[in-house]
């Protein structure tokens, strides 16, 4: 069976792009369901697929997240990882609908835990605003704040993988993916128009789609007039030889392998390759000089005296 990929709001589970591509677990409240309960489905979880990657938003309640750690201290096990995340909950939905192409492929539950963080640097995720002005996740200027009080002002927001501001009209324009791709757009009260009419062939984008605005999105970018967007790698085979091409290492600290310098379940760093050992004695005085140093191989007779017993 492969990896379970689990989250904490049913928005963050878009429908699969192909047969193969399973759906997510969904880890509730501790409002929608007593510990007891939780407890049991997490178990289940762990006999039918063996480890969860549990996904959940930076923006969560305080109480789900306690309760999603918890659930793994009571079960101790070492085969569930949770990742926290500071993407939109647009973007953070095409992270895990990705990992959960990639869960049925041939790549260990460390892999593709630590696989998390290199494909988000390839999402590309924003919004249409009509206020600037209760925005905190992202850095807003005196000038946008004013701005955001006139009638009729609409701003475009990257927020992820470089955050940028601009205010909506035919001179704004934001920098985009260098790669062709897809762009999920989750419409609300905000005007689309600018992001169909103007973003996306700015950004070559290849197809767009639209899904429900999660509903998360109205706190997470601090107003409800929002229309948010995504653009992002759409083909599996890309995303697998992504992955594939990452040199695989195992954790020195739990033994998981993974990919990148950081292990997707117990979050340890992992130790840059060995450096050459410290100079000591002589050498550590200062630079060899040039001079010390032959530039052509040692001849029989040197290699005798070299290797002759001192006085």
């Amino acid at each position: 069976m492969p990896t379970a990929i689990a989250v904490t709001s049913p928005d963050l589970v878009l429908p699969p792009t192909d047969p193969q591509t399973p759906l997510a677990a969904l880890l509730q409240s501790p409002h929608a369901q007593p510990l007891d309960a939780a407890l049991v489905d997490m178990h289940r979880l762990l006999e039918q697929h063996g480890y969860v990657i549990a996904f959940y938003p930076a923006s969560i309640d305080a109480a789900h997240e306690h309760r999603l750690h918890t659930v793994r201290s009571l079960l101790e096990t070492d085969r569930i990882t949770l990742i926290k995340s500071d993407l939109p909950p647009l973007g953070l939905a095409i992270l895990v609908r990705q990992l959960r192409q990639l869960s049925v492929c041939d790549f260990s539950p460390g892999v593709i835990a630590s696989a998390a963080r290199l494909l988000s640097h390839y999402i590309h995720a924003g919004a249409v605003l009509n206020s600037v002005t209760r925005l905190e996740r992202i850095p807003v200027g005196l000038t946008a704040h004013a701005k955001s009080w006139m009638p009729g002002s609409q701003f475009a927001v990257l927020a992820h993988p470089d955050p940028q501001l601009v205010k909506v009209g035919p001179a704004g324009a934001l920098t985009g993916p260098d790669f062709a791709c897809h762009l999920l757009l989750a419409k609300g009260t905000a005007n689309a128009d600018w992001i169909t009419g103007t973003l996306a062939p700015s950004w070559q984008v290849k197809a767009v789609q639209e899904t429900a605005l999660p509903a998360d999105s109205a706190g997470w970018w601090g107003t409800g007039k929002v229309t948010e967007f995504a653009a992002y790698l759409p083909d599996i085979s890309v995303l697998y030889q992504l992955v594939a091409s990452v040199r695989r290492e195992q954790c020195r600290w739990c033994a998981m392998e993974l990919i990148g310098d950081r292990c997707g379940f117990c979050a340890s760093r992992q130790p840059p390759e060995e450096e050459p050992a410290a100079p000591y004695g002589a050498a550590a005085l200062g630079p060899v000089p040039a001079s010390a140093y032959r530039a052509r191989p040692l001849t029989r007779a040197e290699r005798r005296r070299a290797i002759a017993p001192g006085p």
